[in-house]
């Protein structure tokens, strides 16, 4: 499935923290910048950090698979081994994770491992891999 870059720009209240967190500990190439914002590889789409020096309020939750999720929240599908090798990354790194990573659905259509955790200003974020990736848009669960 051929797909085209998304862009996503979120807030964040510090710069320094943003080149850190998905720079340094994502491992994500940084591009364009300014005193303001910071774009950012995010497995080739543009994630732009704008400087606002307010962190993100509480967010809700929606329950999927007897966890809640966090809402909004954005990230990647990856490949299993690739999720894996990020997961163990950040376990290594000792990130706080919001849900840990865990496989969801196990046994059905749409099995997936999944992870979420927030940046230092309260974006949320989740990885994902499938375990079939041609089930990404399958229909209904129940």
């Amino acid at each position: 499935m051929a797909t085209n870059p998304f862009h996503l720009a979120i807030a964040v209240h510090d710069l320094g923290d943003a080149r850190k967190f998905y720079g340094e500990l994502l491992g994500c190439p940084e591009g364009r910048s300014c005193e303001h914002w910071i774009d950012f590889n995010l497995y080739g789409h543009q994630l732009v950090c704008h400087k606002t020096g307010l962190a993100v309020a509480e967010l809700p939750t929606s329950l999927v698979d007897s966890e809640a999720v966090p809402v909004p929240h954005f990230g990647v599908v990856l490949a299993w081994h690739e999720w894996e090798i990020l997961a163990e990354r950040l376990r290594n790194a000792g990130v706080d994770f919001l849900i840990e990573p865990t496989v969801r659905f196990k046994g059905q259509p749409g099995e997936q491992a999944t992870m979420f955790l927030a940046d230092p200003s309260g974006n949320m974020l989740e990885f994902k891999a499938m375990r079939d990736p041609d089930l990404l848009f399958a229909g209904r669960i129940d």
